[in-house]
């Protein structure tokens, strides 16, 4: 199993462990010189990759869980194999082959972390956040994972469990948040609004239902 309790753990990746791929190296010298030479504005490219990053890319992650908070049935089936039911879904591919669906409950609380690397469940969740791929989380989140958490604000309680789990090229996961109190009779299109991408990572919780209309 590829969990710890509050503790430090292992796992064996069978690809590059650098920093940064050769693909993100030459993105990144590309943007470089599209920048140098005015054809891109930086604040306008940081607003872009914002976007998918944290609204566009993890809208997919955010309907799976807001079906498995409304459909029992497909929530079974997401425990059973959260695979076969994304991909049930549309959701699918490469960075997301086999992907393994972990959820909270009051009792415990579950952390996504890739420690040797940056894998990540692309299909679901659209483009890693810098801080996920940083040494500082990579370490952090298992090492001292309540820390982690303070510092995205969230405080559980004493006597909640915390799991934290190392993606690896084989696996990655995806984390089901707790639905929101007064969500009762919400539409999944609803639902689906109050799922953030933190959410689903375990370093932040679902919305609370007040201003968003159901």
């Amino acid at each position: 199993m590829h969990a710890s309790d509050d503790g430090p753990h292992g796992h064996h990746h069978e690809h590059d462990h650098s920093e940064l791929s050769d693909t993100a190296l030459r993105v990144r010298a590309l943007e470089s010189v599209l920048v140098e030479k005015g054809y891109v504005e930086p604040d306008a490219l940081d607003a872009i990759i914002e976007t998918y990053e944290t609204r566009i890319g993890p809208r997919n992650g955010a309907r799976v869980v807001a079906k498995a908070w409304a459909d029992p049935a497909f929530r079974d089936g997401l425990r059973r194999d959260a695979t076969a039911a994304i991909a049930s879904l549309g959701f699918g591919g490469r960075q997301g082959e086999h992907m393994v669906a972990v959820e909270n409950t009051p009792e415990e609380h579950n952390l996504v972390v890739c420690t040797l690397c940056s894998c990540y469940p692309w299909p679901v969740l659209g483009l890693p956040p810098v801080w996920y791929k940083s040494a500082a989380y990579r370490s952090r989140a298992v090492i001292d994972p309540r820390g982690v958490l303070a510092d995205f604000g969230v405080t559980l309680p004493e006597g909640t469990r915390l799991r934290v789990w190392d993606s690896t090229a084989e696996i990655r996961y995806l984390v089901l948040p707790m639905r929101p109190a007064g969500t009762e009779g919400w539409s999944e299109e609803a639902l689906a609004d109050l799922v953030t991408r933190d959410s689903m990572i375990g370093t932040g919780l679902a919305r609370a239902p007040g201003g968003v209309a159901a």
